[in-house]
């Protein structure tokens, strides 16, 4: 009978402990999809708002043309995607999708900038169209976005467009064969030349247009001066 105690004791205390583990796994489990299911929400809702952003900007007059507002929210989603193909427990299928809806995104982000370029020219942007790869060994890969990223601090007005070469869809692939991208990553596309392997700032920075350069050293130093009077200024006070 003592014997019949133990075991019967012991298989309540695991089936309760097994209990507290599947409700607790359970709970959790409800949370972390709850989680994910407010982020594509929240995904779905900048996807239909820069859509809505491409009709509205379609109409602008050039006075009133502004790119950051196209590239800011661009920024926001991207970082929202990589955070869901960092986060644990994300399906994979929903992060690929949200990606490849982003990358979709990009090239119609791409061209509306284009055109608009080309109905104002006096604000016509420049272009880096950025290709890396995420299954093939690419070491210069991460080197090459430090270095996009220290030239978008240095000129906010270049407009930068991030595309995983492996990722199978096909305007991806359309936009590769125009631009003649091959197997040698990275690759930069700048004015629709095509250009592979590592470059440095001031490489990169040398393919630029002189028009460009100038704008941005321009505006600049503008900004600067302004920022100076504005300092001396309220010293004087």
């Amino acid at each position: 009978m003592i014997d019949t105690k133990k075991y019967i004791a012991a298989f309540v205390i695991t089936l309760a402990i097994f209990a507290s583990g599947f409700f607790a796994s359970n709970f959790f489990n409800t949370k972390k999809v709850e989680n994910m299911k407010e982020i594509q929400d929240s995904i779905a809702i900048d996807i239909l708002s820069n859509e809505t952003q491409f009709d509205l900007l379609k109409e602008v007059s050039c006075s009133n043309i502004n790119y950051s507002y196209l590239s800011n929210e661009l920024g926001e989603l991207g970082d929202k995607i990589t955070y869901t193909d960092t986060s644990t427990g994300f399906n994979k299928d929903a992060s690929l999708y949200l990606r490849k809806y982003y990358s979709l995104l990009q090239i119609k982000d791409y061209l509306l900038s284009k055109k608009l370029g080309e109905k104002c020219a006096a604000k016509k942007p420049v272009f880096i169209l950025y290709f890396y790869s995420t299954e093939i060994k690419c070491q210069d890969c991460a080197r090459t976005e430090y270095v996009l990223t220290e030239l978008k601090k240095k000129y906010p007005d270049l407009r930068i467009y991030s595309f995983d070469y492996d990722m199978d869809l096909s305007v991806i692939q359309t936009t590769k064969q125009i631009f003649k991208v091959g197997s040698t990553l990275p690759a930069i596309v700048i004015d629709d030349k095509t250009y592979t392997g590592f470059k440095s700032v001031e490489e990169i920075e040398g393919l630029l247009p002189e028009a460009f350069k100038a704008i941005a050293s321009t505006t600049s130093a503008t900004s600067t001066q302004a920022t100076t009077t504005v300092s001396t200024s309220t010293k004087k006070k």
